[in-house]
This record gives C-alpha cells, sequence and structure tokens, in this order.
C-alpha cells in the first residue's frame, strides 16, 4: 500500500523544509502510519518531518499504539481513541496521506442514529449514501475522503469484496461507489491473493483513491489482478498463509506505475463501471386476454412480470432494449421514470478465464472409480 501511495509522488518529497501528515482512523498497533513515515523518510528523503495521527476504537491497541509512538519520540497526543464515526478526534482536520486497514464487516447499529443524522447533514461525512448496518467498511473511505486536503490527498485502504459490488443501484453502497468514481476519485484497485491475513482466508482489495489525480489517470480506473503473486508461508498463522515478497511488491507497483493495459491489468474509462438500470413492464390481461388500460388508454402493468435490465453507460438505452428485450417479449415496455444509475467493480467480469468443461470420458473413468471404491468399502463393511 505504501509503495503504491509513493510510486508516482517522489518528487513532491524532495528537498528541505517539508511537513507531511499521515492519518489511519482504524490504526490498530499504528503498523500502518510507522511503515509510511519509515518509507518516506528511508526510501525518498530523510528531511522530510511525517507527523502521525491515528484514532482506534479498541483500548488494547490503541495503548500499544500510543506506546510504539512515545518509543519513536513522537507525539503521541496525535494517536486518540473511541470510534471514528461517532466521536472523530480530529474534526475540521485535512491530510496529504491515509491508509487504513479497516475492520472486515464492522456493523455499525450501536452508532445508527448518529451516522443516519450526519448522513441528513448536508456539510456531513456520510452524505453520499450509508451501506447495510452489517458493514460499515464504505463508511471509513467517506470518513478519510472528509479529511482530504484541497490541495490533493491519496487515500489507500484495504477492503473485502463486499464494497466492490454489493448494493443495487439506488442502495447506499452504489451511492457511494457513483459519488466516489464521478468525482474521478478512485484511482485503483488490486485484487489481492486469498489467505493473506492471520483472521480471514477470504479475498481482500486494496483501493486507491486521490483528489488529485494526475493527467494521464484522469477519468480512468485501473484495476491490477495480482491474486497470483504470492509466496507460500513455510508455517501458517492462523487464516494467514501467504505473502507477499519484496519482488511480488515491486511487480505490482511496475504494473501500476506503467499504466498500461496487459492480461493482469486494465484499464478502464470511469463509465465502463456503471449502469443504467431500467424498469421493463409487461400489460396486464383480462381473462378474454385483452390488454387491460387506465383512463389514459395505456396499458396497466402486471406487477407479477416486473422485470430489470442493467444497461451499461455507454450503451444507447433505446437501442439496447429494442435489441436485448425486444425480440423474446415484443409487448413489453420501459418505464424510463424509474431509471436509476449505479456503479459496480465485477473482477470476475473482467478477468474471467475459461476453463473447458471436462470430457464425458474423464467423468465416466471417475464415477466407475468412485463405485470401485463404494464396493470395497461396502465389502469391508459386510464382512
Amino acid at each position: 500500500m505504501v509503495s503504491l501511495m509513493f510510486a508516482e509522488h517522489k518528487d513532491d518529497l524532495k528537498g528541505k523544509g517539508i511537513i507531511r501528515t499521515v492519518f489511519d482512523p482504524a490504526c490498530g498497533t499504528g503498523g500502518m502510519l510507522i511503515t509510511a513515515k519509515e518509507y518516506i523518510q528511508n526510501e525518498i528523503n530523510s528531511d522530510v518531518e511525517v507527523v502521525m495521527y491515528g484514532q482506534e476504537i479498541n483500548e488494547q491497541t490503541y495503548a500499544i499504539a500510543k506506546s510504539e509512538v512515545l518509543i519513536m519520540g513522537e507525539n503521541a497526543e496525535n494517536i486518540r481513541d473511541q470510534s471514528s464515526f461517532s466521536k472523530d478526534q480530529f474534526k475540521g482536520q485535512r491530510f496529504t496521506y491515509m491508509l487504513s486497514n479497516p475492520p472486515f464487516g464492522v456493523s455499525w447499529v450501536k452508532e445508527e442514529n448518529f451516522i443516519k443524522n450526519e448522513a441528513n447533514d448536508p456539510h456531513g461525512r456520510f452524505t453520499a449514501g450509508t451501506p447495510r448496518s452489517s458493514d460499515g467498511a464504505l463508511l471509513f473511505l467517506q470518513h478519510m475522503i472528509s479529511k482530504m486536503e484541497a490541495g490533493g490527498s491519496r487515500i489507500a485502504i484495504i477492503f473485502n469484496g463486499s464494497p466492490l459490488f454489493t448494493g443495487d443501484a439506488g442502495s447506499g453502497e452504489s451511492d457511494i461507489r457513483k459519488w466516489i468514481i464521478e468525482n474521478d476519485w478512485l484511482e485503483a484497485v488490486v485484487a489481492m491473493p486469498t489467505e493473506m491475513f492471520y483472521n480471514t482466508g477470504i479475498a481482500t482489495y486494496i483501493w486507491m483513491v486521490t483528489n488529485r489525480k494526475p493527467s494521464n489517470r484522469k477519468g480512468k480506473v485501473q484495476l491490477i489482478n495480482a491474486t497470483d503473486l504470492f509466496e507460500q508461508l513455510q508455517k501458517n498463522l492462523g487464516s494467514k498463509r501467504k505473502r507477499f515478497s519484496d519482488s511480488h511488491i515491486e511487480q505490482i507497483t511496475e504494473i501500476y506505475s506503467r499504466f498500461t493495459a496487459t492480461k493482469n491489468c486494465l484499464i478502464l474509462d470511469n463509465t465502463d463501471l456503471g449502469y443504467t438500470k431500467v424498469t421493463v413492464e409487461r400489460p396486464t390481461y383480462n381473462k378474454k386476454g385483452k390488454v387491460e388500460t387506465d383512463k389514459q388508454g395505456q396499458p396497466k402493468p402486471d406487477s407479477s412480470l416486473r422485470d430489470f435490465e442493467k444497461i451499461p453507460l455507454k450503451e444507447n438505452i433505446d437501442a439496447y432494449f429494442e435489441r436485448e428485450v425486444k425480440p423474446h417479449i415484443p409487448d413489453a415496455w420501459m418505464d424510463r421514470s424509474k431509471d436509476k444509475v449505479g456503479y459496480e467493480i465485477s473482477f470476475t467480469k473482467y478477468f474471467y478465464e475459461y476453463e473447458p468443461l471436462r470430457s464425458l470420458a474423464e467423468i465416466k473413468a471417475d464415477i466407475l472409480k468412485l463405485e470401485a471404491e463404494t464396493e470395497g468399502l461396502l465389502g469391508e463393511i459386510l464382512d
């Protein structure tokens, strides 16, 4: 994450008298803050003053983070406790760089009233939308975006798959993605291998978000499939069985910086990630098989036959309807008053590799082998 954060922006850190801030709203024991500071000073410019800020809700890990910062001789008052959602300890502050690995699937039910009230405040952090109460991941990202500097900030955050595609058009999750992408803040998403974390083996993704894209990245989103880049641990650590080696990190950073479409990298227009959800209606027929109409003589829609089409933003909706729907359902029409625009990011769709089906001969051989094993087991049981 730190390598991607600074891959194309090292020149911003060259020179004397430079001060930069690094923030993590779910800082745990402070590892990401420390890594970012050390990377800047050891790999880019030792003269840069890096000021670390973090907030953590868990009392034990908060105490560890505070002590780590004390040991480094830094200002421990910049590490603060309580919830970043309802007890924002850095109100009004802005930060140059932000990194976070917020807890996956964290519920925000206990803070629901506060968050929904702020979502209704035009100056609040969560005005773009609220995700389902069982997963507050996108609330963390909105919180971080609210702290971007006007002159440009960069964000790196780890999510599971849910924020990529959960929620249909018009839902809180989709509206948050829409807000981020239409503001041209989403720079890149990196798909990581499974089994990279101690407490879960699920697929995870790094999102790179910024309000200062280089000119060649404007209007674009880069998707990097790094799921095959890993080395196995010699000894498993809970659910963690894989890691990135230094060469893997260099390879991913190179793919990111090259910004060229390859087998493992796609460069998409922002609009490629969006679609219009169109309501498709069919008429109600009476017992005589005739179409029922309203007072204006228009056919009455049969709600039991109502369907929806997700039409890519780049497609002409009328042309799509005539081509994909009308030939199959000649009496259908679109109710365009119910159109909703949604956004989703599907790595499966973009990086799908077809695997040929097994031959019947192979399947038959496996079945016969299993039958033979079953007969042997049955013989043992009877004996």
